[in-house]
Formats: structure tokens, sequence, C-alpha cells
């Protein structure tokens, strides 16, 4: 449960809160945006079965984005998503790959 709050604390809640802290600040800009790296929302059986926490962590951004984007939108705050091709290998990588070493080609390969 520990890794699983974290998850979420970090990924979804974060992303909510930090976006509501800067709203005041982005209000007064001249040209303010939230940028969030964060999935399409595609729900393909490959992402959940054996990563269901992770995925609902980051699809939860997502739902930020979609949400935020609205109802920032009377204040021109555009909320926009990135979610590049490219990974960066950090500890959440390894999480997905049970730290088994597995290469970069072979993890891209297993998300198509």
């Amino acid at each position: 449960m520990k890794r699983y709050d974290l998850m979420h604390n970090i990924n979804t809640r974060g992303t909510f809160l930090m976006s509501q802290k800067a709203l005041p600040y982005l209000k007064q800009s001249k040209n303010p945006h939230i940028l969030n790296m964060s999935p399409p929302l595609l729900m393909e059986p490959q992402w959940f079965a054996p990563h269901v926490a992770y995925t609902m962590a980051k699809y939860g951004m997502s739902m930020c984005v979609l949400g935020m984007a609205d109802e920032f939108r009377s204040d021109g705050i555009a909320v926009n998503a990135l979610w590049p091709r490219t990974l960066i290998w950090t500890a959440a990588a390894d999480m997905l790959t049970g730290g088994t070493g597995m290469d970069y080609g072979s993890f891209l390969g297993g998300l198509k």
C-alpha cells in the first residue's frame, strides 16, 4: 500500500495541488500555461494488467489536465499534457520492469 500511496501522492495529488498553488501567479501572468507529463487516455489492457496502480496514478494526471483545461479556460490559462516518445529511465521504469534489468529497447517495444 505504501507504493500505491506514494505513486498517487506524487503523480495525481502532486499534479492537482501544484497547479492549485500556482493558480494565483498564473492568473497574473501574460501567457499562462500548465504543462504536465502525462499519458494519453488509451484503454489498452497491456498497460493495466501488470501495472494497475501506476497506470491509475498516471491516468489521474491526464484527468487533471482535461478538467483543469476547462476549469481554467475562462482565466486564459492553457493546460496541456506532453507524453514524449523518448523514455527517461528512472526509478519508476525500474519498478515497471520489476528491476529485471530489461533493456531500454525491449521496454519500449512492450509499450506500443
